[in-house]
């Protein structure tokens, strides 16, 4: 029973410190970039030693990779839980746009994590296969959405659901784009949602 319980604190002691180094590295991310960002500034902000850091990831690379993917299995929840909870797919959809404005909530002097991730996978194969891939992962489950919203009837059986779902991936890539390069020039959040309004609005299907 005691070995059990000690063995209980151990492992709970080592998610905790785990958890500490992911946060700590979003911050650290954010604020200096995945090249500005030491293992030493890592953790310090964490409260931890290098020995704990090497103790759960061998490189700095290994916990960007990790973090990377919590954060878009995180998105891949939040749709999930956009279109159990939605009556039809049109509305799951619009909902899942208005997730664009959790890319602009922002700390001052900090870049957006998702901008970080970007930069990252441009130069580093891993990040970019991690990315990439999840890339077309929502494609391909925005296509099966689309195909469901045509077999529930809300979406036009005349619709392409892959090239639907194409272009809703790439207005929402575009628009997240644009926001970062401009964050002043507009509210990115509501102009996401009306822009996904109008490209759902041609998806839908008409009352004959």
């Amino acid at each position: 029973m005691c070995v059990n319980v000690g063995l209980m604190h151990t492992q709970q002691r080592s998610e905790t410190t785990r958890a500490q180094l992911l946060k700590a590295a979003e911050a650290c991310f954010s604020i200096s970039g995945y090249d500005g960002a030491s293992i030493a500034d890592i953790c310090q902000r964490a409260g931890v030693s290098k020995g704990a850091f090497y103790h759960h990831f061998p490189t700095k690379q290994a916990l960007f990779l990790e973090l990377l993917s919590r954060w878009l299995e995180g998105l891949d929840t939040q749709i999930a839980r956009a279109r159990q909870d939605a009556p039809n797919v049109l509305v799951a959809l619009q909902t899942i746009a208005g997730m664009v404005h959790q890319v602009f909530t922002l700390d001052k002097g900090r870049l957006p994590i998702f901008l970080v991730f970007w930069m990252q996978a441009a130069r580093d194969p891993e990040a970019w296969a991690v990315t990439i891939g999840h890339y077309r992962h929502c494609q391909a489950l925005f296509a099966a959405m689309i195909a469901e919203g045509i077999a529930e009837g809300s979406i036009a059986p005349t619709v392409d659901a892959d090239a639907a779902a194409q272009a809703l991936v790439s207005l929402g890539v575009g628009l997240i784009m644009q926001g970062l390069l401009d964050p002043k020039g507009a509210d990115w959040g509501r102009v996401a949602e009306n822009s996904v309004r109008i490209l759902l609005d041609g998806l839908r299907r008409r009352a004959s």
